[in-house]
């Protein structure tokens, strides 16, 4: 599908942002350092005539911008679902979503939220998967503590208060949820963000019977773990993304000696985050339309 987001482009761009600069907001917008510690920190650097507060001002968030389908576009039916969770929280849900002219059973695609939550990016991105013709289904990991706050800070420091294991287990859970869903042929794929890329290569490793996996610049698993992935991977970067395109190489030689299926994408000019419409100064239209293509085209090939 075409996307047309809503978004009001901001007129400031990542790449006229120092390296230095962006090293401060990816520590900053993964909460590694607080808002003081960034403006203190990009104070210091030349900033061109720019103040660190409208840098930060720059990377906030808009959750109501970059909506490719509007949460009542009538091509998709949406519900909020209960599922079970292997620890007991209670009220463990996610947003279920099926193109509203489907017959019969499809693939089903686990959407994963990045570091914040589930919020309305993350939910317009069910939206299209369904549209595509999958059943997109997103948990929410906050579901116990009442979900995203509404706010980036805040909705970091509750993920944070969550157990690494059980959020493992509780996602799982959501893609056995969906394989045995009657809407679903039982095929799934997943697919994530950010902290969802680097869930999606964490189920990758213990799940060894997922369909399909699609990762949008996560962090890498332990070299010694890629042994254990039986799934067909498809891992999407920036080429700017310093962090992660760090680790990559080590990953790349694990895959390679593994005999791992996988395809990598590296988009050069593009940040962590190029796909995120909310995301201000990082989004890369380009590159996100490309990627989208790819992961579409993906799944087809082994959800079908």
């Amino acid at each position: 599908m075409a996307r047309e987001s809503k978004r009001t482009e901001t007129t400031l761009n990542a790449n006229d942002l120092s390296p230095d600069v962006m090293r401060f907001v990816d520590r900053y917008v993964h909460g590694l350092i607080d808002r003081r510690k960034f403006l203190d920190g990009v104070g210091k650097l030349a900033l061109g005539g720019l103040t660190a507060g409208a840098i930060l001002d720059a990377f906030a968030p808009n959750y109501a911008l970059g909506q490719v389908m509007a949460p009542g576009d009538p091509r998709v039916r949406v519900e909020y679902v209960n599922y079970p969770s292997p620890q007991g929280h209670e009220g463990m849900r996610g947003y279920l979503v099926r193109a509203a002219n489907a017959s019969g059973k499809v693939p089903g695609v686990v959407c994963i939220h990045g570091g914040q939550g589930l919020y309305p990016h993350h939910e317009d991105i069910a939206r299209r998967v369904a549209l595509e013709g999958f059943v997109a289904f997103a948990p929410d990991a906050l579901s116990p503590l009442g979900g995203h706050p509404g706010e980036r800070a805040a909705a970091q420091q509750l993920m944070n208060q969550l157990d690494p294991e059980e959020r493992i287990q509780d996602f799982i859970a959501a893609v056995s949820f969906l394989r045995t869903h009657p809407l679903t042929t039982g095929k799934v794929g997943i697919l994530g963000f950010c902290w969802g890329g680097g869930m999606v290569n964490t189920l990758a490793v213990r799940m060894p019977d997922l369909d399909a996996a699609v990762s949008y610049y996560g962090d890498q698993p332990d070299a010694a773990d890629v042994p254990q992935i039986n799934t067909p991977l498809l891992l999407q970067y920036g080429g700017l993304d310093e962090r992660l395109i760090a680790g990559w190489p080590a990953y790349e030689a694990a895959l390679e000696s593994a005999g791992t299926n996988y395809t990598a994408h590296i988009y050069e000019g593009a940040h962590h985050a190029f796909n995120n419409d909310t995301d201000g100064p990082r989004y890369n239209k380009a590159a996100a339309d490309l990627a989208w293509q790819r992961t579409i085209a993906f799944f087809d090939a082994h959800l079908r």
